[in-house]
């Protein structure tokens, strides 16, 4: 699946990950990867190629998909669901077990935003990681989580930005692992980036 909307910049190959054993089964219809999609469709200017994948509650397999989407060269994972604190929610674990480095900031801010919302927050156990040249989120399984903690809060009133999101601290990682140079549709989610990382834009 590819988004061929913008010419001139680097072309992007983004993984999206839903775990979930009853999807994966066809005992109802994903959402999480149409979110996921959706969202960095808006969000990107890149030309973006998309490589999804939905799959059961196993360590293993989660872990095997993530370290095969690394070796096809995409340059950010997004995964969704199986972050909670339920037996089968095993997504953490898979993700750190192919890390070659944490990054918990990711995991703390998606937290602080969940928790405007709902005190349960504080059982979700997102984490991300760098695995090579690729970054690697773990995001909620709720579609209206994933644009929140992706995009933070605006004011319902100004559309001001309250509360970061992760997004924002997105390109500017990936260019410090070596990766391709993001840039984002400022109406959905600004890039931060110091100014002597900015590029010039055409």
């Amino acid at each position: 699946m590819t988004n061929t909307a913008a010419a001139g910049l680097e072309p992007v190959k983004i993984g999206i990950v839903s775990v979930s054993d009853r999807a994966s089964s066809g005992v109802y219809l994903d959402k999480g990867l149409p979110a996921l999609q959706d969202w960095l469709t808006r969000a990107l200017k890149n030309p973006l190629q998309f490589e999804p994948r939905l799959i059961p509650d196993e360590e293993a397999a989660i872990s095997a998909a993530l370290v095969a989407l690394v070796d096809a060269g995409c340059s950010l994972v997004l995964t969704t669901g199986g972050t909670g604190p339920a037996l089968r929610d095993v997504t953490p674990e898979a993700t750190l077990a192919v890390a070659h480095k944490e990054m918990p900031g990711f995991g703390e801010q998606m937290r602080q935003i969940s928790l405007q919302f709902v005190p349960t927050a504080i059982l979700s156990r997102q984490v991300a990681v760098i695995r090579d040249q690729s970054l690697i989120i773990n995001l909620p399984g709720q579609p209206k989580s994933i644009q929140e903690t992706l995009e933070g809060l605006r004011d319902k009133a100004t559309g001001e930005s309250i509360m970061a999101g992760i997004f924002a601290a997105v390109p500017y990682c990936i260019d410090l692992i070596g990766g391709p140079y993001l840039e984002t549709n400022d109406a959905v989610c600004k890039a931060f980036r110091p100014k002597s990382a900015i590029r010039p834009t055409a």
